[in-house]
């Protein structure tokens, strides 16, 4: 019986991750649940579970993984409030079945450092997918990743046909159901850049050996090419499911959480290149990643503040990205990486896209 304490629990991968439980009463056991601020929520999930230690706030979700006893914890938060309680999993020797990629991200050495090797069960679909195909080799059989993309609602559109797209359109995704900042990030190639990042960061291979290629049917979700010329793909239904139960006992498989594909029907899959023209955020995350230090903190705290002008109507789709190249290229980085400078740095960052953002309303 594995005891699953779950961060985000409200929102779109927690409620999943559940539903994945419910399904396996035998297997797993809810010790704890945290959610931001859906009070309501959680206290039903806490009824229906029998769970006594429930938590609102990512401070409190940091001290429920400090203080509550379990085998592994998800972390389902969004956004960099969730590094917090991926240190304390780590610092704690529990697995931490990672969804919110942020934390390692903005993280980076300070996340790396203090994890053990395994310690970290990926659960975005791509890197889960990744980690399923490298179990086909070693480590230096590996040539390079190949995280794929669906494109988004904008797939084959030119820059120019960007200009004017609304908060409506950038929310729908044609293969999955995500949030409101995740739908944005995947409109923009941001949460793909984003997972560039997180590929290095997981599997240390050089970005100079992590391609993205879009692939709009969504069922390839990743793959690895190895020195002998084979690539080995992981191919399900786009359903998160599977790689939050491969999460949740990792690397044992739950059986019956997922519907396979049918292999009796006719079927295409296809892939293309990116457009990193029409899509500039991939080469941005890269080069914000070679940089290293506190400068992914950077792109993603102004990605977080532009995101939410976009759907306010305070700036256009094609200004997230640029609004985060601005903020990118006039940081200065601290020597040290700390939670402090971190803290210190987001804050700065946070103002500074706000203030590029008001600047240009007032042209």
């Amino acid at each position: 019986m594995r005891r699953v304490l779950i961060l985000g629990s409200t929102g779109s991968i927690g409620t999943q991750a559940l539903d994945v439980i419910r399904s396996r009463r035998d297997r797993f056991e809810v010790v704890g649940l945290a959610a931001g601020s859906d009070r309501a929520g959680l206290a039903a999930q806490a009824a229906e579970f029998g769970v006594a230690d429930a938590a609102l706030g990512a401070a409190e979700a940091e001290r429920l993984v400090r203080d509550v006893e379990a085998d592994v914890v998800l972390n389902g938060i969004t956004g960099s409030v969730g590094l917090g309680p991926t240190l304390a999993a780590l610092e704690t020797g529990r697995t931490l079945a990672l969804a919110n990629k942020e934390s390692l991200i903005v993280g980076g050495d300070l996340v790396t450092a203090i994890a053990a090797p395994g310690q970290i069960v990926p659960v975005d679909s791509e890197h889960s997918a990744i980690a399923q195909a490298l179990r086909a080799g070693t480590d230096a059989e590996v040539r390079r990743l190949v995280l794929t993309a669906s494109g988004g609602p904008f797939r084959g559109r030119a820059r120019s046909d960007l200009a004017g797209v609304t908060p409506a359109e950038a929310l729908a995704h044609p293969t999955w159901d995500m949030g409101r900042v995740v739908t944005t990030n995947s409109a923009t190639l941001v949460n793909k850049g984003l997972e560039v990042i997180e590929a290095h960061l997981l599997f240390g291979v050089p970005y100079d050996a992590i391609d993205v290629v879009v692939h709009p049917q969504s069922i390839v979700h990743s793959m690895v090419e190895f020195v002998d010329g084979s690539t080995i793909a992981q191919a399900s239904p786009p359903d998160m499911r599977l790689p939050i139960s491969l999460g949740l006992d990792w690397p044992h498989r739950v059986a019956g959480v997922g519907v396979p594909l049918d292999w009796t029907q006719a079927t295409a899959w296809t892939f293309e290149p990116l457009d990193e023209h029409a899509f500039p955020a991939v080469a941005l995350a890269k080069r914000v990643g070679r940089a290293g230090g506190t400068y992914p903190a950077v792109f993603n705290a102004a990605n977080e503040q532009a995101v939410d002008a976009f759907h306010e109507g305070r700036i256009a789709f094609l200004d997230i990205v640029d609004t985060i190249e601005r903020v990118v290229d006039a940081h200065d980085a601290p020597s040290e990486l700390t939670r402090e400078s971190l803290a210190d740095t987001e804050r700065w960052a946070r103002a500074e896209a706000d203030r590029l953002i008001a600047a240009g309303r007032s042209r």
